[in-house]
């Protein structure tokens, strides 16, 4: 009867001890003093600078519309079929190892380093001195061709496109198919590019005030990676009552096999 009554006691601790908590769970959980409050969220951030590998969405306007038609990509009809991804990666212009950008006619065009802006401002100064005068009114625009990111780990693992020019890790998450109950949200890691190089950030989702993180907003080319919780290498259940369950079948076997012994 002792030996049950220990038995039991061990089986209680474990269970508890070893399943993934709620807290463990939970996104963006606020702190009791403030969670009636106005929660202040900072959402500038400094503007992204080009980096290498990049894709580009320039486009050039004009009130004759044909004088621009040389600056920019010309639609393939026979490829009216080709995704949103597709038609960017055919008709963006990628910034090669050297920092530079060929656009037609204007030829190489050093933009490492510099913001969208920076491009647009630097275009339009160029077109102006070279080809237009003031009074074609000529209108620039520059983007990132698609925000592209990839996941790893206990999460939707692939590379992922969201067409928007800011995106939250929160969205980016979602859009890969969230994490799943074994993924450590407190230590979600971001490998980053940097003209320099790599470095790597770590970002813990279950507090509000990851939204203030100078990582909370992704940019081209993040690696974000997931790492498993211990319980996944105990394998013993994502609950209380799943682990309570497998450990009370285990040690039942098992005493089962000693009184018979």
């Amino acid at each position: 009867m002792k030996l049950s009554s220990i038995i039991l006691v061990l089986l209680v601790i474990i269970s508890f001890s070893s399943c993934i908590s709620t807290k463990q769970l939970t996104y963006l959980a606020a702190d009791e003093e403030i969670s009636d409050s106005l929660i202040s969220i900072q959402q500038m951030q400094r503007p992204y600078r080009v980096q290498i590998n990049d894709l580009l969405s320039i486009r050039v306007k004009a009130l004759d519309q044909e004088l621009t038609s040389i600056f920019n990509p010309i639609s393939d009809a026979e490829n009216s079929t080709a995704t949103t991804e597709e038609k960017a990666y055919f008709d963006g212009f990628p910034v090669d190892r050297h920092g530079n950008i060929r656009i037609p006619t204007l030829g190489e065009i050093k933009v490492i380093g510099l913001t969208l802006e920076e491009i647009r401002l630097k275009l339009r100064e160029k077109l102006l001195s070279e080809y237009f005068k003031t009074e074609a009114n000529i209108f620039i625009t520059v983007k990132l061709a698609g925000l592209r990111y990839t996941t790893l780990g206990e999460i939707g693992s692939g590379s992922q496109v969201i067409y928007k020019e800011q995106v939250s890790i929160m969205e980016a998450i979602a859009n890969a198919g969230n994490i799943t109950l074994y993924g450590d949200r407190r230590n979600v890691k971001i490998l980053r590019q940097y003209p320099e190089g790599q470095r790597l950030h770590q970002i813990d989702l279950t507090k509000i005030t990851a939204v203030n993180s100078p990582f909370y907003y992704i940019q081209p080319n993040d690696l974000i990676i997931v790492n498993p919780l211990p319980q996944k290498s105990l394998g013993i259940g994502e609950t209380s009552f799943g682990t309570f369950a497998t450990l009370f079948s285990l040690i039942t076997g098992i005493t089962i096999l000693l009184f018979r012994l």
